[in-house]
Formats: structure tokens, sequence, C-alpha cells
């Protein structure tokens, strides 16, 4: 393509989004398009906000320069929850966040970062990739005006940190807890109260009283936002997110205007910090961990098994009920469902089966 198709082509694009929003089509000048990244992270948070970062550094590198991405922390241009909107209209061209903050649109979405009793980081690459999951996210992600991608993982998720120890499903009963998703949903047929909160404003609420408890992240994140100067008691493991991947999406319009070379260009960008992230945060998480206990006096907890158990049953109805929503989630559900039994299948016998053995050998 000449630079005068190019910029023919880009100007009719913008031209079908500017009456949603006058900011909504990239800065184009001489061939180059400068494009806006909101995300739902705080500034320069370590992992996700770093993250989100390296995606629009790994963009505008690769391409030299002629596509810009210029990242906006959560509340810069528009607070975190309102990322996918701004996105979806046009105000903003991409967005780095978790998926299940977008169920108030579609329960659906859930499965695209995770779901309680669900796919590890490995699985839910494998059913991303190879097992049909991206088609069904591009289908569910298009009704939005948004082109999706996987652009980081934590890897499985910390239970959570408490003011109190839980010995008995009875202890989750009047507890106020921060925690997204369908493990929310969890947590309220159990008795709690979930409450949804961005990352930045979790520390205020646990410290003054608004929460009693809090899930974020894993020790590497929790470190950082010094949940330790409130709570000692640090559960696992996480039932609510076994693998949380973290997303990309960009608007779609401004995603079909671009040559099949920068499509390529920003997938390869967001599968690279899939991995990278993903690395990160097994590589830290360990030694943060020893510091939170031996530094900081943090009780490292395992819940107990009947908690455990009765928590995967309700997670079981809730995480099902989600196909009873319209043929689309019937048919994510299914293929996810599909998916746990067939990769996690393989996994049991494979690393799993593996990594039992070499803890029962070498401690």
């Amino acid at each position: 393509m000449d630079r005068r198709s190019f910029l023919k082509k880009a100007g009719l694009a913008a031209g079908a989004t500017a009456g949603a929003a006058t900011l909504a089509a990239p800065a184009i000048a001489q061939g180059k398009r400068e494009l806006k990244m909101v995300t739902t992270w705080p500034k320069n948070f370590p992992g996700l906000g770093t993250g989100a970062q390296r995606v629009a550094d790994r963009i505008t590198n690769a391409s030299d320069g002629r596509l810009t991405v210029k990242l906006f922390a959560a509340g810069e241009l528009v607070p975190a929850f309102e990322s996918f909107d701004a996105v979806s209209s046009g105000t903003a061209d991409m967005y780095h966040a978790a998926e299940y903050y977008w169920q108030g649109k579609h329960k659906a979405f859930n499965f695209f970062t995770a779901v309680p009793m669900g796919l590890t980081a490995n699985e839910l690459d494998a059913w991303i990739n190879v097992g049909g999951g991206q088609e069904l996210w591009d289908e569910l992600s298009a009704q939005f005006n948004i082109k999706p991608f996987m652009a980081g993982n934590t890897g499985l998720q910390m239970g959570g940190w408490f003011n109190k120890e839980i010995n008995s499903i009875e202890d989750l009963k009047g507890l106020k807890m921060r925690m997204p998703g369908l493990g929310g949903e969890v947590l309220r047929r159990l008795g709690a109260t979930a409450v949804a909160l961005p990352g930045g404003e979790i520390f205020p609420a646990l410290q003054s009283g608004a929460i009693d408890a809090t899930e974020w992240v894993g020790p590497w994140n929790d470190l950082a936002f010094g949940f330790y100067k409130i709570a000692k008691f640090y559960y696992n493991p996480g039932f609510h997110e076994p693998g949380a991947g973290l997303s990309c999406g960009l608007n779609k319009d401004v995603w079909e205007s671009f040559s099949p070379a920068d499509q390529a260009l920003v997938a390869d960008a967001c599968k690279a910090e899939n991995n990278y992230m993903y690395s990160e945060f097994n590589w830290n998480n360990g030694s943060a961990l020893e510091t939170l206990v031996n530094k900081h006096g943090v009780q490292l907890k395992r819940f107990p098994d009947a908690v455990f158990d009765a928590i995967a049953g309700v997670s079981e109805e809730v995480v099902a009920e989600v196909a009873g929503e319209d043929d689309l989630s019937k048919r994510i559900y299914d293929s996810y469902i599909k998916a746990r039994k067939d990769v996690g299948g393989w996994g049991d016998i494979s690393e799993g089966a593996y990594l039992e053995n070499r803890k029962r050998v070498l401690g």
C-alpha cells in the first residue's frame, strides 16, 4: 500500500467514528499515528502497570515510531472501570485490563480472565491459542466494537488477606471482601459481601475498615501494595483466579484500519507481553513471599479442606449459570469446560505428577 492510499484509508476509518467522539481517531500526520492506551492499573505498578507500558513500548519500537502508543494509567484519561467504554466508543484506542471487569456488559467476559476453579495460565493459553477460545472471544468482543488479545498473565493468585483466621465456612459470613468477577458471586452465596474495587483503592479501603479482607494478585504485587501493614493472615490457594489472563483490547475500527503488517505487529507485541509477564510473576513471587513472612511477620495459611470444598462446590454452580445467559455464553462455557477436562487431564498426568514426585523426593 502506497502512502496516499494508506492516508485515504486511515482518513475514512477516522471519519466513521468522528461523530462518537472527537478524540476517537488516532492522530495521523505524515504517515504516523498516535494511539491512546488506557489501563485499569496504577501508574508504573509492578507487573500490571509496567506490563501495559511494555505493550505500548513494543508497538512503538517495532513500528519505528510510526505507531506511537501513549499510555494513560487509571484515572489519567478515564476512571479505571471506564476503560472498556472509552475504547468501545473510540474515546481511546486501546486498553490494558482484566476482562472480568466487564462482566456488567456480558458475563461471559469472565472466561477470558479467570473463573473460579477454572484454567491455569498454561491451560488458558492453550485454549485461547489453539482450542478455539480466541475465536469465541473475538465474537463476544465484536458486539462492543473491540478486538481483544491476551497480553499478560499473573499465574495462580493467592486466596487473599484477612484480619482474622478462616477456620470454617462460618467465618466467611458477614465478611466484606474485595473480590471482582464470578469469585465475588461465590462469596456472596456463602454469606460474605463482595466488593469490586480498582487496585489503587484497595489499601485505603482495607485501612479504613470499609472492607475486612482483600485479594489482589500474589506476593510480588501484594508486597508492593503493603497489605501486610494491615492484615497478617495470608491465605492460599486462590480458588477465584487460577491463571488470571490480562488483555489488550483495541477499538475495532482502529484495528481494521491497520495494514496486515501492522495488525501482525500489534498481535506479536501482545503475545510477547503475555509470555514475559507470566515469567516475571513466577520469578518474583517466591522472594516476595519470603520477605512477607520472614521480614514482616505475615502468617501464611492454607484454607482448610472443608472450606475449600464448599467454595469449589458453589463455584461450579456459579460458573455453570453463565451458560444460561445466551447461545454465545453456552458455547463459550462448553468450550472452556472441555478445555479444563482435556488440557487439565493431560496436565495431571504430566506436570502435575512430576511436580508431586519432585516435591516428595527433593522436598
